[in-house]
This record gives structure tokens, sequence and C-alpha cells, in this order.
């Protein structure tokens, strides 16, 4: 394989140049599993096309499912080309590709089966020249990962020379991190006896998107966008996940979840401090981890007494979505007829510091609404003197406020919404948007999240995983409102209609701070 290219990273815009990466393994545990087969191998495949992979790179599927490497090597080039088509697929770059992919049936769950991976991973290490260097993947439950932990210590695969020289193990934590604040400091302590913090990488896909990557360049490479972000010309800010989609079989894992355990305590909260963050002192991991976690911890406790002004929850019912009737949760296969689970959360957040003193942060996530979006809206306080009307026709309504909106998913992009005077001989204002998309401007296919994610695992940059303290600062706000939740159960689910925004309370809980959610 030859040597992989020096890559510019686009986050750190051109002013430091990456290193190699070095040689190694990675370990998917459980790679027979949706995750392996519809995110991870893609990925990688669309890095060894790219040469992003480092010399001396190879892959090790492991799962209970019987098979050969070779038929774990059709398998994962039959989900390339279906739940990737994007990626081009020809079958020569596949067959160098599928050469250093292996695969291990057995229980990962057990002492022997990891004894048996420290073998297989020493064999590599002689025929791809690894340097010992492993990376495991936890594709599995959560509820396997203090087990699986505990039998790679056993096994000896967490050993590694000090100051972090080759050879070195890295472990990979997929969401969610616990299911609440005292479970997430017991899996910390559990995963921190066998790995120190340098070492762990709790993945969250949501900072591996193009758009949420530019949030730090848009900010700081700009100076005409810094010097307004601040409680001084912030109105507000709204952050909306919002999917037409249901449970999609999952009503188990969701029964246990909630949409505030699956969206609001990870990648909504990881968003949310990306955009309120201080500039950090350099573009190290940790200086940029340092100051996204300095927000979480500078988050307004909510008062229980209060909490329906500040926190909101539904339960979609049945509805209509594109015009085709669809069920309620409660109607959702392994969904219990009388759940009190939530599909939606919004919440009315605040960061007691400096900057943000007094500016909401309108968060909303849910599933079974009008449109499947993703955006960051920044909402900037209106013109202080009233010139203007938006047209002759308008009985004087004000001139709105400015809005930048950071567009996540579906399609990546930047829109700033600013007045125009419309052509003619009268003073007549409109809306207009100044927008920028990614599919467009570049004209190239954006990567994937699990491919910039997975590479800068492979590199040592820790930048967009979520750290410890970051982990039990937001669990340190979520916790109480779940405890809460859970010691009353809302009796008027399901409270929304598929297909809509939401419950009627969401839309209140603006409307009683004089505003409204961004219509999309």
């Amino acid at each position: 394989m030859s040597q992989s290219p020096v890559m510019v990273n686009p986050l750190k815009e051109g002013l430091k140049i990456e290193q190699a990466s070095e040689p190694c393994a990675m370990v998917v545990l459980g790679a027979h599993g949706d995750l392996t087969k519809r995110k991870l191998v893609p990925a990688l495949f669309a890095l060894h096309q790219q040469g992003l992979l480092p010399p001396g790179f190879c892959i090790v599927g492991m799962s209970r499912t019987k098979m050969s490497d070779d038929e774990f090597r059709q398998s994962m080039a039959r989900s390339i080309q279906q739940f990737a088509p994007e990626i081009p697929f020809d079958q020569s770059t596949w067959e160098r590709f599928a050469a250093f992919l292996y695969y291990l049936p057995s229980n990962f769950g057990k002492e022997e089966g990891l004894f048996d991976l420290a073998k297989l991973l020493k064999e590599l290490e002689q025929r791809h020249g690894t340097r010992g260097n492993n990376i495991f993947y936890m594709a599995t439950p959560p509820s396997l990962y203090g087990q699986i932990v505990d039998r790679l210590a056993e096994s000896g695969l967490t050993q590694m020379h000090p100051g972090l020289k080759a050879p070195w193990p890295r472990i990979i934590v997929e969401k969610p991190f616990g299911r609440d604040l005292s479970s997430a400091r017991e899996l910390d302590l559990h995963i921190h006896n066998s790995f120190e913090e340098e070492q762990v990488y709790r993945i969250d896909h949501y900072l591996g998107k193009e758009t949420v990557q530019n949030i730090m360049v848009l900010r700081f490479a700009n100076g005409i966008f810094e010097p307004l972000w601040n409680r001084q010309h912030v109105d507000h800010v709204q952050i909306t996940n919002a999917e037409t989609i249901g449970v999609e079989g999952r009503g188990g894992y969701y029964e246990e979840a909630g949409n505030m355990r699956d969206m609001i305590q990870n990648h909504m909260l990881q968003l949310l401090s990306l955009v309120a963050m201080e500039p950090p002192i350099s573009l190290d991991a940790e200086a940029t981890r340092d100051e996204k976690t300095k927000v979480l911890k500078s988050m307004r406790p909510f008062d229980l007494k209060s909490l329906k002004k500040f926190a909101v929850r539904g339960q979609y019912g049945q509805g209509f979505i594109a015009g085709q009737p669809v069920p309620g949760y409660r109607q959702e296969e392994s969904v219990s007829g009388e759940s009190k689970t939530e599909t939606f959360t919004a919440l009315k957040l605040f960061i007691d510091n400096w900057r943000w003193a007094d500016v909401p942060f309108y968060v909303r996530s849910g599933k079974r609404l009008g449109r499947a979006i993703t955006e960051v809206a920044i909402h900037f306080k209106r013109a202080p003197h009233r010139l203007f009307s938006l047209d002759a026709d308008d009985g004087g309504q004000a001139l709105g406020p400015n809005a930048l909106v950071l567009q996540i998913q579906p399609d990546e992009g930047i829109c700033l919404k600013f007045a125009t005077k419309q052509p003619g001989p009268t003073t007549q204002l409109r809306w207009l948007s100044m927008d920028f998309k990614y599919g467009t401007a570049f004209g190239v296919r954006s990567p994937s999240a699990y491919e910039r994610l997975v590479h800068d695992c492979i590199q040592g940059d820790a930048t967009l995983f979520a750290r410890t303290d970051a982990v039990d600062a937001s669990w340190s706000l979520i916790s109480p409102i779940l405890q809460e939740w859970a010691q009353t159960p809302c009796n008027q689910f399901p409270n929304y209609a598929a297909g809509s925004w939401g419950p009627a309370e969401s839309d209140e809980m603006l409307l009683a701070d004089g505003r409204a959610w961004r219509i999309i």
C-alpha cells in the first residue's frame, strides 16, 4: 500500500499540517450490526480510496455470527453498495481494501474470546506491520461496554508504554454514555480502570458533519461575525433537530432511552457548546475541549418547581407524513400501549457567563415532525430605531430581526437573512437570504461524519470527541429533569400529531417570552 499523503485539516484552516498516521489495527466489536454495515466500513473504504489510511493498517471484525474472512468481505462489499451509493465502487479498489479486512467469530464477552483476538492481532502485527497499535471500536449495545473492557484488560490488550508511545491502545465508545449522571460516572470509572482519558474517544457523529466543523471557522476566521456573537447583539438562539421518521423498528431501545437521552444530552448540547464557546487559545484538542466544557459547566440548573416553563415533553400520535397516514408512537413495534416515553423535547436554557448572560437558547428535538432538518439559528436583536416596515400594506409591522442559520442536515450550508429594498419608485422592503450550500459551492462529495471522526481517531486527534468532564456536565444538567419526569409521568400523551411541529406547550414556551420558533 502506498504512503498516505499529508492532509490539511479543513477545521484547522491550513494553519497546522497534520502528521502522517501511525500504523494500527482497528477492531470492530459488533461487526455484524447495522452501524458497521451502514456507517463504519463505508467510511473506512472511502478513507482508503482517498489514501488517508496509514500503511500497515488493517481491520478485524468481531461478532458472534459464524463466517469466514471471505464471507465477511463479501458482506461488507454488499453493504457499501447498498448503504453508501455515493461512494464510487470498483472491484480493483475493493480488492486492495479487502486484503486487510479480517473476521473473528467469537463471543467477546467471554475471556477466551479476547485471548483469541490478542493472538490474531499479534499475527497481524507481523503480517501488516501494525506495531501493536490497536483501536477498539465498541459497535455493541452499551450494556456490554463494561464487560468488554474487562475482557480486553484480562487479555493484555489495554497495556501500553508510558507517555502514550507505541504500542498504544485506543477505544471508541458510541453514545449513549450512560443513562444518567450516576451510570455515566460508573461507566467512566470502569473504562478508566483500563484506559487513560487520552485513549478514550467518545464518538458523537453530529460533530463530524461539515457545517458543525465549520462553526469554529465561521466564528474565529471571519472578522464580521465574532464581534456580534454575544449578548449585546444576539437576542436568542434556536437549535432544532426534526425528524419525519418514527422509531423505525427500534421501539425497544427508544422505550429505554427517550428523546432526552437519545438526542438532547449528547448531540444538541454538543452543538450548543460549539456555538457558545469562547475562542480557544489554540487548535489543540484539549484547548478546544476546555472551552466547550466551560459552556456546559456554565449552564443554569433547572428550577424543578417551575420546570414546565423551561422544559416541554411530547409524544406523537397518529398523523400524516408526506400525505401518508402513519401510526402513533404507542402503535409502534415493541412500544407499550401505555408508554410515557417522550419522543419530543423542547428546552429553554441559559448560560451564566459574561458573553451570554440572559440570552435564551431554545433547543428542540423530535420524531414525526413536519420536516426532516437540523439547524442552528442565531437571531440577532432588532434595529434599535424603527424607520421601515416590510411593505406598504403590512399595517405598519416593524422590520423583524436578522438571522444567521447554520443548516446541519440534510443540505449542509449557511444562510444569512437580511432586509433589502425592493426595486421600484417606493420604499418597500423584502427579506432576502444569502445562501451557501456545500454541495454546490465546492462541487465535491462531502465526507460522511464517520469518515472525519474515524480518521481523527487514527491520527490521535480528539478535538471532535466528548471528554469525560463534558459528559459529566451535560448529565448534571439533564438528569434532574429525567428524575422529575419519571416521578410525574405525563398523562396527556400523545400530545402532538405526527406531521406537526410538536405539542402546543413548545410554542407557548417561546410565546411567553414574546418569541416564536423559526418557520422552517
